[in-house]
């Protein structure tokens, strides 16, 4: 079947966001242990959101994501455009065993600023295949910068 058929478009649209949304699966399994024990007596920034909002806001940003893959997954052209995508979603999965598998701001800030760099590269190619896939990655984009100021914020209050 082609990419323009329903069945694999809506099968298509499934895998991308499923796979976000299994990557923060695991990645959330991965963290809880730490986030009651050594993320909860840490020093944080100013700014710092409650726990309950990293799950949800981050489980949206999954599926915002998943779509905008979908979305350049069904243009012509488009497949060499999600290169970026498959890196940015790596280097997302890695920064939780980094920062808290690890209990390492410091290596999580090692993962986090090359993440960066893959979200806006993957934006940029996003722009040339689907405009809308791109703004779709905004949120995204804004949200790890947050998450970045966040990591640095740790890793500057804690330094041990």
């Amino acid at each position: 079947m082609s990419p323009g058929s329903n069945r694999v478009s809506v099968l298509a649209l499934a895998g991308f966001i499923g796979l976000g949304l299994a990557a923060g699966a695991i990645a959330g399994v991965m963290t809880a242990p730490a986030i009651a024990t050594w993320y909860g007596v840490l020093a944080t920034p100013p700014g710092t959101p409650p726990n309950w909002v990293f799950p949800t806001v981050w489980s949206c940003l999954y599926v915002l994501i998943g779509i905008a893959a979908w979305l350049v997954w069904r243009r012509r052209g488009g497949r060499r455009a999600l290169r970026p995508w498959f890196a940015q979603l790596v280097l997302n999965f890695l920064w939780s065993p980094a920062f808290f598998g690890l209990h390492s701001p410091a290596l999580g800030l090692l993962v986090i600023v090359p993440l960066l760099g893959a979200i806006v590269l993957c934006i940029r190619a996003f722009a040339r295949v689907r405009p809308s896939a791109a703004w779709l990655m905004a949120p995204y984009l804004a949200w790890v910068c947050y998450a970045t100021y966040l990591n640095a914020g740790l890793f500057y209050l804690n330094p041990s």
